[in-house]
């Protein structure tokens, strides 16, 4: 063990955790155990639940929660833990019977720990593997970015804590969070490593602890390798104890497993075998029988509460630390160290042993404290009025609201690009005295110029906890860039890794919840490059972390850069995600409206993240006097940017930046087919939202209102075609043809693109005038 200052354990305290130890341990089994064998199994299929995943980190989570954790503390428990999460919960008061009785069933306690769906009390959601792990790293330096700004006192700051099971580690972004922090100065992080070195499929092999540690110590953490429980440290002491030590040392992991499954008389064998049986270790051995033996051999430091107790205590500086703890994967369980064991589930024989030897009666296995005398359960009752961690309940914080005003700032011009006149709006946004805008935090993956976040940082600066200054200014050379850091920046320098990205919109989009304090987060990228950090995306918008995606370039706009720079179907993610609302202006009043509204939908009960999808291509901006009705409808998804006649046989309707062709055609059509409609679409995602719950509405019989994209349409004949455009996936509008029957010709994008001009793109793949018209055409004759 290396960097901790060992406390003195507290023999009151261990049995108390002792006693709470074996509670959780039977609590989490039995949960499984209910709900795949008592349960009614309506559909045939196994629910699941990992017992030996949860039986390995049992004490950890024990000794945290009953003892060391408090209040201000955040933690990412490992996904697979989850009933010793409940069971814990449980324990504390803050979990119901009920949800532990419906586990992994509709409205019952969730597969995984779930800030939105579970009602303990859950801090970050876990189960996209590894994703629970690094958003602690970025909660921290959300925690030290308030800290700076003075909106949160030293006094209210936490340990930021992440439990994950080894094979976690395989997992890419934990290292990109990693490096992330390094260069940061990450702080206030614990990550314990349920080290059972056993995943689904197979058994760690020997020395990877070392390749870990040596990951951990290069990017500024502390490593502590918890590995031996103190029966084995005292075993070690005797004669023959160094030998048996040095075997262990070497034993290779997945036989280790093996022996531990067989039990106390193959590891005696196999040890007299390797190290001889009238070597010291023979006496030492003699000194054990079989049941000893097992304990002994099973002492792992994951396992020791003391132990554990003690380590933890002893941490006392806000250095990152990583714990690698030893333990076993279903310790205490029938199939303990069985390299099957994942998955694998105690059959009703083997349940009904594991109870009788967790002293719990037939009726009783959901009692909190069954088997218990009344004067030990008095007194562990108290020892648990008095846990730390529960101190203020549930710890969910209410921010207020800031205000929003009525109307942002529109950028003038001819000709613009929705990309240059976001960074406009948020560069004005910055030059007021707001609360708003002292609240925003931006943040971009190395593409914070080319994504025209430039002019904010300009305005509201880096951030960075100690001051650091721009040596380009102090050597005069001369930059548009203005790149000091100070804790009074507002922007959070990212590097190139679009899962940190995620993970960091995600922290900041919880900081009203985590820490009481709310941040409005505004992150941009490539529109293509979602795709890299699209879990994290998930992951965050599944948490309901609220934040303002701006991603630019997009589709073929980017056109020099070629096929592996423009995207094709976020569109669909932005129309398939939960918690996400997302638009894609054409022109720069609508920009201006739709960020307005943003930043109020961030902060809304009811609301989400808003995902804005802009393009670098410049175009002919209306000359138009709006009102309340456009920009509402702009919000709701869609306008007639020319209303057709009643009955009109024919729309045009394009999203975003093929706003010029879409027009081009519909004025070279006007005349062939009188009364034809332009509909303006800014969000195919919240026009399919409305028309589905429409449609849902239906079915359930009650009054239904019509959906705004039934209105819109519903001004066309019942036969008449629509010829929906798009850069992106063609498939984003083709839907609207099922809303009012009509047909559609769509046009889009849904090959690889290559490197060229907008012009040429456009008619290489079919978004141009002529191809608009050709489509028209045809859904005429069609007809």
């Amino acid at each position: 063990m290396t960097g901790q200052q060992r406390q003195p354990v507290d023999d009151q305290t261990v049995n108390y955790l002792t006693l709470l130890d074996k509670r959780v341990r039977w609590l989490s089994a039995w949960m499984v155990h209910h709900a795949n064998h008592l349960r009614p199994a309506r559909d045939k299929v196994k629910v699941g639940g990992h017992q030996a995943s949860s039986a390995s980190l049992a004490s950890v989570l024990t000794t945290l929660y009953f003892d060391i954790l408090r209040p201000e503390d955040r933690v990412a428990v490992k996904p697979h833990a989850s009933p010793v999460f409940h069971a814990i919960q449980y324990l504390l008061g803050q979990q119901d019977v009920e949800q532990l009785k419906r586990f992994r069933a509709l409205g019952g306690a969730q597969s995984y720990p779930s800030r939105t769906k579970d009602q303990d009390d859950v801090d970050f959601s876990t189960g996209s593997v590894g994703l629970g792990v690094a958003i602690t790293s970025f909660a921290s330096m959300v925690q030290d970015y308030l800290l700076a700004k003075s909106w949160l006192s030293e006094e209210q700051t936490g340990r930021m804590i992440a439990l994950m099971g080894d094979a976690e580690l395989d997992e890419g972004n934990i290292y990109e969070a990693m490096l992330e922090g390094a260069k940061y100065g990450l702080r206030n992080t614990w990550w314990i490593i349920d080290y059972n070195r056993q995943s689904l499929d197979a058994v760690t092999p020997l020395g990877m602890s070392r390749r870990y540690e040596a990951m951990f110590e290069a990017t500024d953490w502390t490593v502590h390798t918890l590995k031996f429980g103190k029966k084995l440290e005292a075993a070690f002491a005797k004669p023959g104890g160094a030998a048996l030590r040095d075997w262990i040392e070497n034993c290779p992991n997945d036989l280790y497993s093996a022996l531990t499954y067989k039990g106390a008389k193959a590891w005696r064998e196999r040890l007299l075998a390797d190290l001889g049986d009238g070597s010291d270790v023979a006496a030492l051995l003699a000194g054990y029988d079989d049941e000893a033996l097992e304990d002994l051999m099973l002492n792992l430091a994951g396992h020791d509460l003391a132990l554990l107790q003690e380590t933890f205590q002893g941490i006392t500086d806000d250095r990152p630390h990583c714990f690698i703890i030893y333990t076993i994967k279903g310790y205490g369980l029938p199939f303990k160290g069985h390299k099957d064991n994942h998955a694998g589930l105690m059959n009703p024989a083997q349940m009904a042993e594991f109870r009788a030897l967790n002293g719990i009666a037939d009726g009783e296995e959901w009692d909190r404290f069954a088997g218990l005398d009344e004067e030990t359960v008095t007194a562990l009752q108290a020892f648990l009025d008095e846990v730390p961690f529960k101190a203020c309940g549930l710890r969910r914080h209410q921010a207020a609201r800031l205000d929003v005003p009525a109307a942002f700032p529109c950028p003038s011009g001819a000709e613009q690009a929705t990309q240059v006149a976001f960074g406009k709006i948020l560069n004005d946004l910055g030059r007021t005295d707001s609360a708003l805008a002292d609240h925003i935090v931006t943040t971009s993956p190395d593409v914070t110029t080319s994504t025209n976040l430039g002019g904010w940082v300009n305005q509201r600066g880096l951030f960075n906890r100690e001051s650091r200054e721009d040596v380009f200014k102090r050597e005069a050379v001369v930059s548009p860039q203005r790149w000091a850091g100070t804790k009074n920046g507002q922007h959070l320098e990212l590097g190139i890794a679009e899962n940190n990205l995620f993970l960091a919109l995600g922290a900041l989009g919880l900081s009203h919840s985590l820490f009481g304090t709310r941040l409005l987060p505004v992150g941009t990228l490539y529109d293509p490059f979602i795709n890299r950090g699209l879990d994290a995306l998930n992951y965050a918008c599944y948490q309901d972390a609220r934040f303002m995606l701006v991603a630019t370039p997009s589709g073929l706009t980017l056109a020099p850069e070629g096929g592996a720079h423009q995207s094709i179907h976020t569109p669909l993610i932005g129309m398939a995600q939960p918690n996400l609302r997302s638009y894609e202006p054409a022109f720069v009043d609508e920009l201006s409206h739709i960020m307005r509204f943003g930043f109020s939908h961030m902060q809304a009960e009811d609301g989400g993240s808003v995902y804005l999808r802009l393009s670098t291509r410049p175009i002919a901006q209306p000359e138009r006097v709006t009102d309340a009705q456009w920009q509402q409808d702009v919000v709701d998804g869609g306008y007639w940017l020319v209303e057709p006649a009643p009955g009109a046989d024919l729309a045009i309707v394009y999203q975003g930046a093929v706003a010029p062709e879409a027009l081009a055609a519909f004025e070279a059509i006007r005349e062939d087919v009188p009364g034809a409609g332009l509909l303006a679409v800014t969000s195919l995602d919240v026009l399919h939202q409305e028309w589905s719950a429409e449609i849902r509405a239906q079915r359930a019989g009650g009054h239904v209102p019509k959906s705004h994209i039934r209105r819109l349409l519903g001004r066309l004949s019942p036969d008449a075609g629509l010829v929906t455009v798009m850069d992106g996936a063609p498939a984003g509008l083709s839907w609207l043809g099922a809303v009012c029957g009509h047909r559609v010709a769509p046009l889009g994008v849904d090959r690889f693109g290559q490197s060229g001009d907008v012009t040429d793109l456009y008619r290489t793949y079919g978004l141009d005038e002529d191809a608009i018209l050709d489509a028209a055409a045809s859904i005429l004759l069609a007809r």
